[in-house]
């Protein structure tokens, strides 16, 4: 019987025979015995570090959630995008990566690779089938991510991958927005999906982790053999949060879908706002992209404030009591950044009318009418001397 991701997402358990519990033990432990020394080469996990019972059935969640057969744990979302595209390169190969990507991939891309004799190349995040023109003879990989860190540009996935098809080349999308239920990267044809389960996985802001995931077995033995040399792994407390978390993802995605959509459609209407970047919308320019490759959203946008001088920006945000300032997101609650100042663009891929300050928000569990209450008194201060 064919079952709802959702419900898969509750009942994929790796539970032993003489295991009652719901849940999976966590054995916190860096050595694994063994019964005769014969056994003690060669058997898997032969060492903490691999991962044991709690891993094994995160894990396989997590292939559920992305419609794969390989996952390989990290311990934050970061080194999971470093590993996947680690993984797949050397001394001397290319990289591509969409302009819109999250500001420390961008980071490691143009300069832990670089000294380790890897070059790295921005490309338009709305380029499509027109990637080929930025592709060189050494390009290994080309890395996405959709919609984009930021910005929120929708990427033509399957153009691309059919275009990196033709020239032998790897594709990894950063699916941290997308989550596997709202996007699916491996269904389009992407060779590695990559999380940072830190966000809506784990749901709760208190845990870091990540993870790479695959349908290629030699792809994916590339991933286990990279972070085997690394020595990456992620401790099994926050395996088994990041695992509790999991279960239940939907009920949690359909609460922030529902109040990032209430918000978005109110601040399009505010005077104070040029544009609300949430792809959900039908006037965001990718929105037919995402109409086609996503499934919903979540409670992650952008919006451009009309010009705002420096003071009244200050007076919006120390007027706000339920929207906190904070970095990462997808947690139960409500966040709100200024931009611009981590905004590292190439002048030329990021087109939109850009009047004033970005800001973005997370739209968390609180009541969306008390949410948006908060932000008119933020509009209202504004206004101020």
């Amino acid at each position: 019987m064919t079952k709802d991701t959702a419900t898969r997402l509750i009942h994929t358990r790796g539970r032993r025979m003489d295991q009652k519990t719901v849940n999976p033990p966590v054995e916190r432990a860096s050595t694994v015995l063994f019964d005769t020394s014969s056994d003690l080469y060669g058997a898997k996990p032969g060492y903490g570090r691999m991962g044991l019972s709690v891993h094994r059935e995160l894990e396989a969640a997590l292939c559920v959630l992305e419609n794969a057969s390989h996952a390989k744990l990290t311990s934050n979302g970061l080194q999971a995008c470093a590993l996947a595209i680690g993984s797949q390169v050397k001394a001397g190969d290319h990289v591509l990566f969409t302009d819109s990507a999250y500001g420390p991939t961008a980071r490691y891309l143009e300069r832990r690779l670089q000294n380790m004799g890897i070059s790295a190349t921005r490309f338009p995040p709305r380029c499509g089938a027109n990637i080929a023109e930025y592709i060189q003879p050494n390009t290994r990989v080309i890395y996405l991510e959709s919609p984009g860190s930021l910005t929120f540009e929708i990427s033509d996935t399957p153009a691309i991958v059919e275009i990196a098809k033709k020239h032998n080349i790897r594709t990894i999308l950063d699916n941290t927005w997308g989550a596997g239920l709202l996007h699916r990267p491996l269904d389009l044809g992407v060779d590695l999906s990559v999380q940072a389960l830190t966000k809506y996985v784990v749901g709760h802001a208190d845990v870091f982790g990540g993870a790479v995931m695959s349908r290629d077995k030699r792809i994916a033995q590339d991933v286990l053999d990279c972070a085997d040399d690394w020595g990456i792994s992620l401790a099994p407390d926050d395996a088994y949060t990041a695992l509790r978390g999991l279960r239940s993802l939907k009920t949690r995605l359909d609460a922030h879908e529902a109040a990032g959509l209430k918000l978005a459609h109110w601040l399009s209407q505010r005077n104070e706002v040029s544009q609300v970047l949430h792809p959900a919308l039908e006037d965001h320019p990718d929105h037919a992209l995402w109409k086609r490759d996503f499934s919903g959203s979540n409670g992650l946008f952008s919006f451009v404030l009309n010009a705002t001088g420096s003071n009244a920006l200050k007076r919006f945000f120390d007027s706000l009591e339920l929207f906190s300032m904070g970095f990462s997101w997808g947690g139960f609650e409500s966040l709100i950044i200024p931009c611009d100042p981590q905004l590292n663009r190439s002048a030329d891929h990021w087109i939109h009318d850009k009047a004033g300050p970005l800001l973005r928000i997370h739209v968390g569990l609180e009541s969306p009418d008390d949410l948006i209450a908060d932000l008119d008194a933020g509009f209202t201060a504004m206004q101020g001397d």
